[in-house]
């Protein structure tokens, strides 16, 4: 084992807050006792369907057997994920106000569940430049925080790999969204690690990681960190598409994720991995869990 550096990479956490991103299917409390079967202790799931628009309102029972789930688990390290349509970025109006309804009402639904983050996109300028996107999408966030000045739910800005007009792929792009949000203590970060490495940020080693973690930190900030998605890349670096892979099947590697589950500044932050479920999605999930697990030194 290497000796403790000042960067912390090697030592490793008190517990490790490790799940994926499950299917509701059935209700929102199997997709807990699912997180359970897999022996998760982080969890991240849909409230809802996330390629529509429709809402969809929650029930007693919904809520009940929700939180019933969790307590018999004991799984709280929880995160919801946007639909995949909200754009607050887009230069049309009824898109960012259909947006803004469509977010105000995940951040209702994780704040009645008791869920503490909400991971969203931050969308795409659609060809408006990126100076004028990044002002649509956090006035839209301020206009959702000040007409729900009651909710528990902190909204987590998510690292893209910058397919298209996609803001979010560079750190600055991150950096400028939190500092114009209003209410700091309902705002953060969450880093896809595949989405990173396609927009140009290597990881690949440890030389590597530890530039891009330096660089997080001298623009956002590891504090506003709050969540990592981990998944390898089907493409190279630099590629600006998204397409996930099984963890160290891919262009990343294994040696970054080695780092991530041994980087002592990361240990409370829970990660999710979003990998690919074709065929038997539970047997893949527990597979690249167990990878990830058997890293840990």
């Amino acid at each position: 084992m290497h000796q403790s550096k000042p960067n912390h990479i090697n030592a490793p956490a008190p517990s490790i807050l490790l799940g994926a991103h499950l299917s509701i299917a059935g209700g929102l409390s199997e997709a807990v006792h699912r997180a359970r079967d897999l022996e998760c202790t982080a969890l991240q799931l849909f409230t809802k369907n996330a390629s529509t628009w429709k809402e969809r309102d929650l029930s007693a029972t919904d809520i009940t057997e929700y939180k019933a789930a969790v307590e018999k688990t004991g799984i709280s390290h929880m995160a919801t994920h946007t639909s995949y349509l909200i754009n607050l970025a887009s230069p049309d109006r009824n898109k960012r106000l259909k947006s803004q309804h469509a977010l105000a009402c995940e951040l209702q639904r994780a704040s009645l569940l008791g869920i503490p983050h909400v991971v969203m996109h931050p969308g795409a300028h659609m060809g408006c430049g990126e100076l004028e996107g990044i002002q649509r999408l956090t006035d839209g966030i301020n206009q959702v925080f000040h007409n729900m000045t009651d909710t528990t739910t902190r909204l987590l800005l998510e690292t893209t790999a910058g397919q298209g007009t996609n803001l979010g792929h560079r750190f600055e792009h991150i950096a400028e969204m939190l500092q114009a949000i209003d209410s700091q203590e309902k705002i953060g970060v969450c880093i896809d690690t595949a989405h990173i490495f396609a927009a140009g940020y290597d990881i690949r080693n440890r030389i590597a990681y530890i530039r891009t973690m330096a660089e997080f930190e001298k623009v956002i900030g590891i504090r506003h960190l709050h969540l990592f998605h981990l998944n390898d890349s089907k493409k190279n670096l630099g590629s600006r598409v998204d397409r996930h892979e099984h963890i160290g099947k891919g262009f990343i590697g294994i040696e970054c994720f080695k780092l991530i589950m041994n980087d002592q500044r990361l240990r409370t932050v829970p990660k999710i991995i979003e990998t690919p479920k074709s065929g038997d999605g539970k047997s893949k999930d527990r597979q690249n869990l167990n990878r990830l697990l058997s890293l840990v030194v």
